[in-house]
């Protein structure tokens, strides 16, 4: 199904944040029951989805001018979230189980980066073959 929607920046870094947080309260909540953990962590896997979801319709957009700038930003907010979470994980004197779950952040944020610009590419490219197609059948 194609996308209608423009160009957004604030839903995929609200999201990636969002997903981040949950998942650092999960495991560092302290003297919190195993149901909230639980709980904790099902939002977060559930918020993981809703970012991969909102990724995957700022990328395959269809649009004519090809790379926006909603498009960098969005890009430099993932690899930025990336790197803090790296660096919170490396600097911070945390618990084993929060430098994990920082570890993974940096996976999840550092993959989600780089799906979003390899299905933002691919969007372009076949935009560009089928107006080029349309172009040639017109013609």
């Amino acid at each position: 199904m194609e996308e209608r929607r423009g160009a957004r920046v604030g839903t995929v870094s609200g999201l990636a944040l969002l997903a981040g947080g949950t998942a650092v309260a999960a495991v560092a909540g302290g003297a919190q029951s195993v149901f909230a953990t639980v709980l904790l962590g099902m939002l977060a896997l559930g918020m993981g989805h809703a970012l991969l979801t909102e990724i995957q319709r700022q990328a395959r957009r269809r649009t004519v001018g090809g790379w926006a700038a909603q498009d960098t930003v969005n890009t430099v907010l993932l690899a930025s979230w990336a790197g803090g979470a790296l660096t919170a994980t490396v600097l911070a004197g945390a618990p084993v189980r929060i430098r994990a779950v920082g570890l993974l952040l940096t996976l999840g944020y550092a993959l989600s980066c780089a799906y979003f610009v390899r299905e933002r590419r691919h969007a372009i490219t076949s935009t560009a073959t089928e107006a080029a197609a349309t172009t040639v059948e017109s013609g």
